[in-house]
């Protein structure tokens, strides 16, 4: 029988930090829905909940398909997500932009059928790191602009962690493509599961900046599995690299990716609908 880690499973919904003066909010996310039998738990511990448009990355379907209503009802914020393309996908310049305008027109179908209202903030995943090359800005930049076109707002997932190149500068994911977005309004959710500033697999809520990436407002601090090249030294997995949510929670256990955000709505997703 698998066992939780030490420490054990601290589940605040919102911790006030000193340095800020503000909430956080925790949230989950993982590429499978949790099962309706398992809303009334997991609201009891997150604000919100990610939830994905299309197939998340690895998959062949898209179980949060039509869920979006059980999910406002448990109590649920959003972070809605939009599994974005690989560069291998991507071709040429004019090509990526292409499918960045097409991807864009299929995000913004998607959050219409499940009833997500206007000015919802759609995240593109954005999974590959560090710089970004000329093929993956163009199709990235002509996601966010068909999405803000649209009528919703657009965000990006992407890496908060420093990549080492090969003339020995670092690239943060999210820096660079701040840098590089003039005028565009875009969300931040970044992704930095290395301890510290993680606190690894111990779901206290915390502030978004402390990912050190100050105009970020999502932060996703553990990932299932735990990344070995990244949170080898985190505590608080299970023996098999996961993140689990406690066995007196749901049958059977889930794993889950944990986040904090600045609002228990990250997406602005909720509808009167």
């Amino acid at each position: 029988m698998k066992r939780l880690l030490a420490p054990a499973f601290l589940l605040l919904l919102s911790l006030p930090s000193s340095a800020q003066g503000r909430a956080s909010y925790l949230g989950f996310d993982r590429n499978e829905y949790p099962g309706d039998q398992n809303l009334k738990n997991l609201r009891s511990k997150f604000s919100y909940s990610g939830f994905w448009l299309n197939n998340p990355p690895g998959t062949q379907t898209n179980t949060w398909t039509g869920k979006r209503s059980k999910l406002q009802s448990a109590g649920f914020g959003f972070a809605v997500l939009f599994n974005g393309r690989l560069y291998r996908d991507l071709g040429h310049e004019s090509r990526a932009r292409d499918l960045g305008k097409k991807d864009a027109q299929l995000a913004v179908a998607a959050a219409t059928r499940e009833g997500f209202p206007a000015h919802t903030i759609i995240f593109l995943d954005q999974e590959e790191g560090g710089r970004l090359l000329p093929e993956q800005k163009a199709y990235l930049f002509a996601w966010l602009d068909g999405v803000s076109q649209s009528g919703y707002r657009a965000g990006v997932y992407c890496s908060g962690i420093a990549a080492r190149e090969k003339g020995g500068a670092s690239v943060v994911t999210a820096e660079d493509i701040h840098h590089n977005a003039g005028t565009r309004d875009i969300t931040y959710w970044v992704t930095n599961d290395a301890c510290p500033p993680s606190p690894g697999c111990a779901a206290a809520a915390h502030p978004p900046s402390a990912s050190g990436i100050d105009f970020a407002d999502v932060w996703q601090f553990a990932q299932s599995p735990r990344r070995k090249d990244v949170a080898a030294a985190c505590r608080g997995y299970d023996s098999d690299g996961s993140c689990y949510l406690p066995a007196s929670l749901s049958q059977p256990r889930l794993y889950l990716d944990l986040n904090a955000a600045k609002s228990d709505d990250p997406s602005h997703g909720r509808s009167n609908r």
